[in-house]
């Protein structure tokens, strides 16, 4: 059943203030900021530090998703352009700078007599349902013995196929899997702008309720320092990711010392709210990043899925991927428009067959009974 009452409870999350006071909080912070000229920013971090320890202290629960190590690992390997010229080379700086990240924060923390725990995921983890169960257990298991997760992608071993590709999204997912209250993302800019944030004119978006394509559009796709992988586009498919699961976030700009005191104390950033609380396997379920293939249906079937319907093949248009029963796979309206994604019942191959076909029609085209459906409404999710 959605989570009606967490939703409303967390529905009153609308400031920066009201973020940063969550219960349960995911901090993301990204590789320029933790990153001066390969060396670690200390300073800043230990200032950082220094607020995790007044949130605990208040009663808050925090784990910390950190970018860095491919920035400090290029630097002790002496690798081009930060470790970003080949998916060879961040392997490799991943695997050096890993280490001393997990030192930094570690003794970050400890200053505090906090104990951190490092954690690190592949996208795969945290798609596959029993491995994110895994994940999500251990998250809770570590903030009950009283533990700061800090969490990280394991671009060591991750491939351009298999990984999130930058810790925005990634901290989403681990507020997801956490069942977090709000996400913070540490950011080089103060928030989301209606226009490229260089223009004079440029304004401020405070608050969003629901990432729209309207919103999408304001963002740029770059990152301002160079040095990290997101930009504003990756941090609103965090939001997205989050808003599905009644879970707030904000982006606040983390280049000062004591970065979320001082936007708390100014309440300036942009905060998402919730627009939905989908059960757990569903909120899971539209999370999940690595569509397998495309299924396109016509206008009928778009009205049918808007009213809870479950994807027939006679409102099959199109399929693209080569993919197996019980794929994650999008699904498109007859202008390319997404419509949400989900677990598909036939393959690739299957799917083709019987594009546009009634269920009467089906069983001579695939040699057996048909199922129910292309893809079930409780396996559905839309958006």
């Amino acid at each position: 059943m959605p989570q009606t009452g967490r939703l409303s409870e967390v529905m009153a999350i609308g400031t920066i203030l009201e973020v940063a006071s969550a219960r349960r909080l995911v901090i993301k912070i990204g590789s320029a900021l933790l990153v001066e000229d390969g060396n670690p920013a200390l300073v800043w971090l230990n200032s950082l530090a220094d607020e995790i320890a007044d949130l605990r202290t208040a009663g808050a629960e925090i784990i910390v998703v950190s970018s860095g190590a491919i920035a400090l690992g290029a630097a002790r390997l002496n690798l081009p352009r930060g470790g970003r010229a080949s998916l060879a080379d961040a392997q490799a700086a991943a695997s050096v700078g890993q280490v001393e990240l997990a030192q930094i924060w570690g003794t970050a923390l400890a200053r505090h007599d906090h104990l951190s725990a490092q954690m690190l995921v592949t996208l795969d983890d945290l798609e596959e349902r029993k491995r994110y169960l895994n994940a999500a257990a251990t998250l809770e298991r570590l903030l009950e013995a009283g533990a700061i997760p800090v969490v990280n992608e394991n671009d060591s071993v991750a491939t351009e196929e298999i990984r999130f590709g930058d810790n925005d999204r990634l901290a989403a997912r681990v507020a997801q899997a956490a069942n977090a209250d709000a996400v913070l993302l540490l950011s080089d800019v103060d928030g989301l702008y209606n226009r490229d944030p260089s223009h004079r004119d440029a304004a401020l978006i405070e608050r969003v309720e629901g990432v729209t394509p309207e919103v999408i559009a304001m963002a740029g796709a770059g990152s301002s320092s160079g040095m990290g992988s997101g930009g504003m586009l990756a941090k609103l498919q965090a939001a997205r990711i989050a808003e599905r699961a009644g879970i707030a976030l904000a982006i606040i700009n983390g280049a000062y010392d004591r970065p979320i005191a001082k936007a708390v104390a100014a309440n300036r950033g942009t905060v998402f709210l919730p627009v939905r609380s989908d059960s757990a396997r569903k909120a899971w379920l539209g999370g999940r990043l690595a569509p397998e293939g495309v299924l396109t249906v016509d206008a009928g079937c778009v009205t049918a899925l808007s009213e809870g319907a479950s994807l027939l093949a006679a409102g099959l248009t199109e399929v693209e991927g080569d993919f197996a029963r019980g794929a994650l796979v999008s699904l498109h309206g007859p202008k390319g428009e997404r419509l949400g994604q989900g677990l598909v019942e036939y393959s690739g191959a299957e799917c083709r067959a019987i594009v546009g076909l009634k269920q009467a029609e089906q069983e001579a085209r695939l040699g057996y009974a048909p199922r129910a459906a292309v893809v079930h409404r409780d396996h559905m999710v839309r958006g």
